[in-house]
């Protein structure tokens, strides 16, 4: 026998080849799961874009009024930026709470799980097509909104913009992402749907401003996460926000890093994944 080693054999047992970011595995991943949302725009797109106008037309004629004000403002370029980032959160939540839950239900995730992808790599990919959807579905509205008579939604503060839309979005991204590991079946997903996100987003000031509620309700509006989204990305079109800007900026921040370390965790053990 021929004690050489084969020229097959390119590193020893158990030494990676891949020494540094797998960026061809996390690109591959990242691309499938942007076509994959993006063969159903009609669904995923269209869709979710039509309905938040829809909330804008109906909100600014039931409740908006003639000469209504908030926060000094008008009452429709009030709500229109409130609108558009929980179009865009909502939307990355619904895009990444499906791609390992789908995966389990139909017996594909090993597709997800064996190849040569780190845990940081496949958290990545997952969350940033989920970003992806956001801006898509933020962009297509905020572009609508531009075209809709009495309604004003030009940047003031793009930075504050970029960076309330990229928090949102990937704070349930994220969360996403710890339903969708949680989840065994597309019930369990909904609940979160219909018991936790929707409700955090209609209560979070995107119709209303806190300063007009009773004290209690105020506390209970500022332990709401979306509330900093909401107010914060309005900041950036209106100058106004009902909470300190870089308050819900760095609070945001760190509940994204929070989250970043629960989905790692989860998915380096491999909880409910593998069993």
């Amino acid at each position: 026998m021929n004690d050489q080693p084969s020229n097959w054999v390119r590193t020893a047992p158990g030494v990676p080849v891949i020494r540094s970011v797998n960026w061809g595995g996390l690109k591959t991943l990242y691309l499938k799961e942007v076509r994959r949302f993006f063969k159903v725009q009609l669904q995923t797109i269209w869709a979710p874009s039509i309905t938040t106008l829809l909330f804008l037309i109906i909100f600014t004629v039931a409740l908006g009024g003639a000469g209504r004000t908030v926060l000094g403002v008008p009452f429709a370029d009030f709500i229109a930026p409130g609108l558009i980032i929980m179009g865009m959160i909502q939307n990355a939540f619904a895009n990444s709470s499906f791609s390992l839950l789908v995966g389990k239900i139909q017996g594909t995730i090993v597709d997800y799980l064996m190849p040569p992808l780190s845990v940081g790599e496949l958290i990545a990919a997952l969350v940033g097509a989920s970003v992806t959807r956001a801006i898509l579905v933020g962009i297509t509205v905020w572009l609508a909104m531009l075209l809709w008579p009495g309604v004003h939604v030009a940047p003031v503060h793009p930075l504050a913009i970029i960076w309330f839309g990229l928090m949102g979005s990937m704070m349930l991204a994220f969360f996403g992402v710890l339903t969708s590991i949680w989840a065994e079946k597309f019930d369990h997903a909904a609940a979160v749907t219909n018991f936790v996100v929707a409700p955090l987003s209609l209560l979070s000031g995107t119709f209303y401003s806190i300063e007009s509620l009773h004290p209690t309700f105020q506390a209970v509006s500022h332990a709401n996460p979306f509330f900093y989204v909401i107010s914060g990305f309005r900041y950036g079109f209106l100058s106004e926000a009902d909470s300190p800007v870089l308050f819900g900026a760095l609070l945001l921040l760190g509940i994204n890093v929070a989250l970043w370390a629960a989905c790692y965790t989860l998915l380096r053990s491999g909880w409910k994944l593998k069993n």
